[in-house]
């Protein structure tokens, strides 16, 4: 049986574009709104298009010590230039980035995870210290 971590792929985002970016503060006050932003392709551009996208980013937060994620928010992006024309004959298209706000009152870990049609699973993480 393989495991669903089995499939889930790791890489430096400056070289490969499907990893998640994760911006946000490297310290944070205590319960005080920061905002923090996932965006794919930041170096190397990843394509939009009916064929080949992201089709969502999920953000995670592993507070110190918890033995657990909690779920910060999931993005779906829908729009690939699809259309009853066919493939990439749409007008709309959405890019894959997503912001959001967050409060903490303990260090932990951001971890992000973002869904390619073709190539599957990606993940990232960045650390967040509580001053």
């Amino acid at each position: 049986m393989t495991a669903l971590n089995e499939l889930i792929k790791t890489a430096d985002w400056k070289s490969e574009k499907h990893v998640p970016v994760i911006e946000c503060r490297d310290e944070v006050k205590a319960d005080e709104l920061f905002t923090v932003r996932v965006t794919l392709g930041k170096e190397i551009a990843h394509p939009n298009t009916t064929e080949h996208h992201i089709r969502w980013i999920q953000l995670y937060f592993l507070p110190d010590g918890a033995k657990a994620p909690c779920q910060i928010g999931s993005f779906e992006f829908t729009a690939h230039g699809e259309s009853a024309e066919g493939p990439n004959k749409g007008s709309l298209y959405t890019h894959h980035e997503a912001a959001t706000s967050v409060k903490t009152g303990k260090s932990g870990i951001l971890l992000a995870l973002a869904y390619c049609n073709i190539h599957g699973l990606w993940q990232s993480s960045k650390t967040v210290k509580v001053v």
